[in-house]
């Protein structure tokens, strides 16, 4: 049933009053025009879905129409919501999936080069030094939970990362 905007719109109202054979020939003209609506804008498999979803919204926004105005607009302002939602969710799946297709072993490479490179470095270290700093500079302890972990005292913990610290620029300026 293809209703023209009068009908449509005495439909729309009297749906809204409560008459269901009213509400049940709004619903199918609206699924119509939803119909013709969406198939400029989505694929055909994606259709059915998008106006089932808007025919939902129809039904919860019955309330909100004004008998006095015209249906058409309130319908295509409704699709048109629903039409950006259902493309947000398009490219949400779409970024998802390409985030899934993401090897991690590749990206990981770049940090466990670098983590090699750091434990090559720390033999060249005391042991008291590299401890230190692996605690609070790369563990992220504070000085206290460092002090805590290793026995050392705070002023040494300092001592030692600042020691170490210099003693690894050192090495990699010679390199």
């Amino acid at each position: 049933m293809i209703a023209d905007e009068a009908t449509l719109t005495r439909l729309t109202g009297l749906a809204q009053r409560g008459d269901r054979q009213a509400y049940a020939a709004m619903l199918s003209a609206s699924r119509s025009w939803l119909l013709r609506y969406f198939r400029r804008k989505v694929p055909p498999d994606q259709i059915e879905d998008l106006v089932q979803d808007t025919l939902l919204s129809v039904h919860r926004k019955l309330a909100s129409y004004d008998p006095e105005r015209p249906v058409i607009p309130w319908l295509a302002a409704i699709a048109r919501y629903r039409f950006v939602d259902h493309l947000r969710q398009v490219y949400r799946h779409a970024a998802a999936a390409v985030d899934d297709g993401i090897n991690i072993a590749t990206d990981d490479e770049p940090a466990l080069s670098a983590r090699l490179s750091l434990d090559r470095l720390f033999e060249a270290l005391p042991g008291a030094q590299c401890q230190a700093i692996e605690l609070v500079k790369i563990e992220g302890l504070s000085i206290a939970e460092a002090s805590a972990s290793t026995g050392q005292s705070e002023s040494l913990i300092k001592v030692n990362i600042h020691r170490g610290l210099k003693r690894l620029a050192a090495l990699i300026e010679r390199a």
